[in-house]
């Protein structure tokens, strides 16, 4: 398996990717291999301190970068030789099994729709991320920022959409699936909740378990996929980060709140497009890059584009 990699997207590369790659390197069998896209020289001089099997990586140079603050649709046209473009080319090509990347998040959204696409008959693809539940496992919560507003098909969509990714990439079988409101009852919520409750309560698409509120999310074992739309999964996902940083700064050292670390996971796939793309968080460790590497891989060994186009049909 080739896992691709671009070494120049993050606050700290190509410095920090690259440790992150020597990192995975470790923990991933023989037979995958990380390729590195970016400046060929500086990734070459930060390889030469490092102790690693050459047969693991490929680099494929390149000579742009696309900076985190660039306008990503029209950097990603214009700098044709930018580690992310010439990076989703090659995912493209099917020269690579899986593509992450640390670097500006607008910029790999656009790759990942213009070079690879959206599975037939996905209305949005979404963001992913877990929250950690207090009696153990996590949450699938989705989505988290893609798409601030959501029709009733859509959310029924991150149903399906999470409920695959929980089962193949997490490994719970038949993962419970709540909608997330502002009551457990079914006529409680606005416009939209209340439509996609409608949708949802009779599926046999999923294990849908009803309305979760937003003191069960954390506290209760009630679901393993809460869908959402883009707005409210943000504010839940920054709300969540919060915690783990007001923690970290009064001191506590809290087993259940060190799970809340988003260096654990690395980065979070995009869901309902027709490869494996994952996006790590632009101030990424050593840490979060060799668990976004991870991950990526993850993904990409149980083909869940593949199961998501299979359960379309």
């Amino acid at each position: 398996m080739r896992i691709g990699i671009d070494i120049m997207g993050g606050d700290f590369a190509p410095d920090v990717t690259v440790k992150g790659v020597i990192e995975a390197l470790k923990e991933l069998t023989d037979d995958t291999v990380v390729v590195l896209f970016g400046d060929e020289t500086k990734i070459n001089d930060l390889l030469q301190n490092e102790t690693y099997n050459s047969n693991k990586i490929d680099i494929v140079a390149t000579s742009q970068v696309i900076e985190m603050g660039e306008h990503p649709v029209k950097t990603f046209t214009q700098k044709r030789d930018s580690s992310i473009s010439v990076g989703f080319k090659h995912l493209a090509k099917g020269d690579i099994e899986g593509f992450a990347g640390a670097g500006n998040t607008g910029a790999m959204l656009v790759g990942a729709m213009h070079s690879v696409q959206q599975i037939p008959g996905i209305i949005r693809p979404c963001i992913t991320s877990p929250i950690p539940k207090m009696a153990g496992g996590q949450n699938t919560i989705l989505d988290v920022g893609l798409n601030p507003d959501c029709r009733p098909d859509v959310l029924y969509q991150y149903g399906i959409l999470g409920s695959l990714y929980t089962e193949h990439v997490n490994g719970i079988k038949n993962p419970r699936v709540a909608l997330l409101n502002i009551g457990s009852e079914e006529e409680k919520g606005n416009l939209l909740t209340t439509a996609t409750y409608k949708l949802m309560k009779d599926t046999k698409d999923f294990n849908f378990v009803g309305n979760i509120e937003g003191n069960d999310i954390f506290t209760e074992d009630k679901s393993d996929v809460i869908v959402c739309d883009g707005f409210t999964g943000n504010v839940v996902l920054k709300e969540a980060e919060a915690f783990y940083t007001l923690i970290k700064k009064r001191g506590y050292n809290d087993e259940y709140f060190n799970r809340f670390n988003p260096e654990i996971y690395g980065g979070t796939p995009i869901l309902g497009i027709n490869s494996t793309v994952i996006i790590g968080h632009g101030a990424s460790s050593i840490l979060a890059i060799k668990n976004m590497i991870l991950h990526t891989k993850q993904v990409a060994e149980v083909k869940l584009s593949e199961k998501i186009k299979e359960a379309l049909k």
